[in-house]
């Protein structure tokens, strides 16, 4: 799955904050469901307007973020 195709940023919706395509749900906003303690049932019964695919991409922004800062730390570290 490509999380571009679920996930995009735009400076007038939140601030900015990477949102799931067409709605205000913010992949932040999913995340802390999941500290919570939530499950991909919870977040889904939470936005019915969304789907599992939606929240697995979510998931997946959040990674390759980590990835990218992780090897620009390295690299500046090096």
């Amino acid at each position: 799955m490509n999380w571009r195709d679920h996930i995009h940023s735009d400076p007038e919706i939140l601030g900015g904050k990477p949102v799931v395509k067409g709605t205000r749900i913010s992949v932040e906003l999913i995340l802390e469901y999941f500290e919570d303690g939530a499950s991909i049932t919870d977040v889904l019964a939470a936005f019915d307007h969304i789907t599992e695919e939606d929240v697995r991409a979510a998931i997946a922004f959040a990674r390759d973020l980590l990835v990218d800062s992780t090897v620009a730390a390295q690299r500046k570290a090096a």
